[in-house]
């Protein structure tokens, strides 16, 4: 019979199950392993069940027991199998349970069947007895015993063999756990079988520890409760494949997507290292894996995250297709001490094209604002070399008539040496006329040619703001000239030297200059400053005009969409795409404020390194003056 002391222990387990059942309750979305732990506690409470009710009833009130006995010995039969269950899904890392694996409760359900019929075939006992020395089992008791000792024996070795190769302190830790608690029952029912003197409520005591040391590796190492449900969903969630490997480089888990595309290519299984499914005969075939590994030992030494790109081919119905992965590997840390790595795999192929469509977009708006910045710079073009070549036809028109005068007057006597010094002296000034509008010609087609240069094309160069702004003052020379505008300079008495494209720059200069041309011709002309600032990290280059200035609804879009100020005159794309230069290949801004005297300021910023003066020509006095 069952002692009181055994009795109060059954009660208290009792209590303690219905507890955890009543907590666990509040528990969604429950794992196939929470679903056998709490199978293994349930089975267990409803044995304990079965016990104290047989402590409660009277001795000579035999169907009664036999009733009661019956119900332990089914939950009995259960009981190893749940643990077995638990091992495996441990161990293989199942989400659901194979069909093959639902054999393993054939014996189970057949012993429940023969404990029930027991009365008709004397299989499971030949006399009953609540006193274990007066017992006299049956036939079949043999095969239940011997499948409980197999269900524990296959789960002790499952735990001991995936200890040896994850010998990290987590799974030491749970494995230790899991093989003391299925070794309890295991010893004790290997006792009760060969002796004759144990008290019946010895086996189901022996299931206590494995209940508290399974709850021990659930709850206080956090095996099975919310914790991991919750991370492989935020995983699911912000990746589209993951893999989660062993400070070993054993693989613990990967969702489905990379079991499709990665695992099942490159023969990647759960608990087998990474390394083994590389070989040094196929790295170039399985360049992502290699990559992958590489990826995790720099992680391992360096101890920081490693993010990189990673192209793979993929079969679809569709064909092979390109698909691109950012790769970041993080180390998994359990109180300070490396426990494992996941790997998280990122499509980024439609990011990638997305990327491309707005580069190819923006060029081809780049492209035709600089035809269209090209298109207004024909006419003041025309007029700008008009001027240089009629002074020089009249400077050649000139010379010739002294190279006439030379002639005729060859062999006159009263011409003498002087007036021939005087006549190559004209020549000479009307040469150096001619040079100088020359060289203005040479610079107007430089500036048109730079401009005229594709908007992929990108010279980098040093420059100085001197450069640029000559080279934009050419180019809107006449543009200023016919809207009665006229530019004077600011803080500009010192050359600062720019690193890039200076024909980038000239654009959005030109068209900063071309905006406040058009504000300034409302007001009927004027003043438009030019003004350069700078720190020792960045440079300001603004203009600043007096006309009627942003309205408040387009400055709040400026930069953002394309939006004009002029009407039917202007596209929106100016300064939309002046910003997108100076971000782009300056790493800069462009910027609009208030002018406090009326009107806009509208300048860009840009990083640069102040040099000292030595290294950048002084322009001193060189731009103090208005330019007409």
């Amino acid at each position: 019979m069952i002692s009181d002391f055994s009795a109060t222990i059954f009660i208290t387990a009792l209590i303690a199950i219905i507890i955890f059942f009543i907590w666990s309750y509040q528990v969604r979305n429950l794992q196939l392993i929470h679903k056998f732990y709490l199978m293994l506690a349930g089975s267990y409470g409803l044995c304990v069940i079965a016990l104290i009710g047989m402590k409660m009833t009277a001795p000579d009130n035999k169907p009664a027991l036999i009733f009661w006995d019956a119900w332990t010995n089914i939950m009995g039969a259960f009981m190893p199998v749940f643990c077995l269950c638990i091992a495996l899904i441990f161990v293989k890392g199942w989400e659901q349970m194979p069909r093959r694996a639902w054999w393993l409760f054939a014996v189970p359900t057949l012993t429940s069947i023969i404990v029930c019929t027991n009365p008709l075939h004397h299989l499971q006992y030949q006399v009953f007895s609540v006193i274990r020395s007066e017992i006299i089992f049956g036939p079949y008791i043999v095969v239940t015993g011997l499948y409980s000792w197999m269900c524990q024996v296959v789960s002790l070795v499952f735990m001991i063999s995936f200890a040896f190769r994850n010998r990290s302190r987590l799974y030491l830790m749970q494995c230790l756990m899991f093989s003391c608690g299925c070794a309890c029952p295991l010893l004790v029912s290997i006792l009760a079988t060969t002796t004759s003197n144990m008290s019946i409520a010895a086996t189901p005591l022996s299931f206590i520890p494995t209940i508290m040391l399974n709850g021990i590796a659930i709850y206080q190492l956090h095996i099975l409760d919310i914790k991991p449900i919750a991370a492989q969903r935020v995983l699911d969630w912000i990746s589209d494949c993951y893999l989660v490997l062993s400070d070993k480089g054993v693989v613990i888990s990967y969702n489905q997507p990379f079991e499709r595309i990665l695992a099942s290519r490159y023969g990647i299984v759960e608990n087998s290292y990474l390394r083994d499914c590389v070989k040094e005969e196929d790295v170039f075939k399985k360049t992502a894996i290699y990559n992958l590994m590489t990826a995790i030992e720099s992680c391992r030494n360096g101890g920081s995250n490693i993010s990189y790109e990673q192209a793979m081919t993929v079969k679809r119905d569709s064909g092979v297709h390109k698909i691109y992965y950012v790769v970041d590997v993080t180390a998994l840390y359990i109180k300070e001490k490396l426990s494992g790595f996941v790997a998280i795999f990122k499509d980024v192929t439609q990011l990638k094209k997305s990327m491309q469509q707005v580069q190819d977009s923006q060029a081809r708006m780049m492209e035709q604002e600089r035809l269209a910045s090209l298109g207004q710079m024909i006419g003041g073009l025309a007029h700008n070399l008009k001027t240089p070549i009629m002074s020089i036809s009249g400077c050649i028109s000139a010379v010739e008539t002294l190279v006439e005068e030379c002639l005729e007057s060859l062999d006159d006597p009263g011409v003498t040496e002087e007036d021939y010094r005087e006549i190559y002296g004209e020549m000479s000034e009307w040469f150096d006329k001619m040079r100088e509008s020359s060289s203005y010609m040479s610079d107007i087609i430089t500036a048109i040619k730079g401009q005229a240069a594709s908007v992929n094309t990108s010279e980098e160069a040093s420059f100085t703001t001197e450069d640029l702004i000559k080279r934009s003052m050419l180019l809107m020379r006449h543009e200023l000239t016919s809207s009665s505008c006229r530019v004077v300079f600011e803080n500009s008495d010192r050359a600062y030297l720019i690193r890039g494209d200076i024909n980038n720059l000239v654009q959005v200069l030109n068209n900063l200059l071309s905006n406040a041309v058009y504000a300034q011709k409302q007001v009927g002309g004027g003043d438009i400053t030019i003004g350069v600032e700078a720190d020792k990290e960045l440079l300001k280059v603004f203009v600043k005009d007096t006309g009627p200035g942003f309205a408040s609804g387009i400055r709040r879009r400026l930069f953002k969409e394309m939006v004009t100020s002029k009407g039917a005159h202007g596209t929106g794309l100016g300064l939309y795409i002046s910003d997108a230069v100076v971000r782009g290949k300056f790493g800069g801004s462009v910027w609009v404020e208030d002018n406090p005297e009326g009107g806009a300021v509208v300048g860009f910023t840009i990083p640069f390194e102040m040099k000292e003066d030595s290294d950048v020509k002084d322009t001193k006095g060189g731009m103090r003056h208005e330019t007409q």
